[in-house]
């Protein structure tokens, strides 16, 4: 099951794809996606007899619908994993820098924009803009200090998110956040799907293209923590709530670990794909 955020004829509503994904059938118009996700089972069931009683006239076009991000405000700061992947932490320094325990970061709600919207450029603020494709676990129900063998019993579903980074800011401050939190860097989408559509969320191909060059290519088996692992640790102690978003961490080829840096530039094109949810896709704006 792949459901959006999308909008159309000024209506914004949550929607599912039907098998073909180029058709799209509303199964909600009053309430978010987090909202919906916090009703569990119930919403499921709904969507089901929906698509179950639905004729093929209640379906419309996904072309006539403006995507936007699944999770439009998510419940708090989203939750981002950093070095999630070996090779991505050597390039980023050495082995040294291979984490024994789990690094955690936060982005501000502010960041997120949906499929095909506009990365602000910020050039008054950062001339070392870069990209990080990731797979995002969305939380499905409440939960705290959860065991590894329940781990995936709390996921709702998975989408993708670009963490795109102010480097310079990063080093400057010394902390992650400022340099990760500018507004419009966190695209996220183009769809949310169910978590019974992805049978293994640690086995999944990621490639992200700028430009339609391949910047990089990997798969979440490659992950130091696991999905699971993830979700153990950032709810110990912690309750992780419907709707909180987790970016897993972005594996080797951004643009700081080439030599020289290749970081983004207005206008410039990034496409993230990544098996069994789809492509998100956005631009660098062009303005000053």
């Amino acid at each position: 099951m792949k459901l959006l955020t999308g909008k159309r004829e000024n209506k914004v509503f949550i929607g599912v794809l039907d098998s073909t994904e180029t058709k799209v059938l509303s199964v909600n118009e009053t309430d978010s996606m987090v909202e919906c996700i916090a009703k569990g089972e119930e919403f499921l069931q709904d969507v089901k007899e929906k698509i179950e009683a639905a004729s093929l006239e209640a379906y419309f076009l996904l072309d006539e619908v403006t995507l936007l991000s699944p999770i439009t405000k998510p419940p708090k700061n989203i939750l981002c994993v950093g070095k999630n992947y070996v090779d991505h932490a050597i390039e980023m320094g050495s082995k040294d820098d291979i984490p024994e325990h789990m690094m955690v970061f936060t982005k501000a709600p502010t960041t997120i924009i949906g499929p095909n919207e506009q990365i602000e450029n910020h050039l008054s603020i950062t001339n070392q803009l870069d990209y990080e494709g990731e797979l995002a676990i969305v939380i499905g129900k409440k939960g705290r200090n959860i065991r590894k063998e329940d781990a995936l019993d709390y996921v709702f579903g998975y989408t993708i998110v670009n963490d795109i980074t102010a480097r310079d800011l990063q080093a400057k401050h010394k902390q992650f956040f400022l340099g990760k939190s500018l507004d419009n860097s966190c695209p996220m989408g183009p769809f949310l799907v169910h978590k019974e559509s992805l049978s293994n969320p640690n086995q999944l191909h990621i490639e992200t293209k700028v430009n339609g060059e391949v910047r990089q290519s990997s798969n979440t088996k490659h992950f130091i923590f696991s999905v699971e692992e993830m979700i153990v640790t950032l709810s110990l102690g912690m309750t992780l709530e419907p709707g909180d978003v987790i970016a897993t961490g972005t594996p080797a080829g951004v643009g700081k670990g080439f030599h020289p840096p290749r970081f983004l530039k207005p206008g410039d094109q990034i496409e993230i794909t990544i098996e069994g949810i789809g492509t998100l896709t956005n631009h660098v704006s062009k303005e000053i």
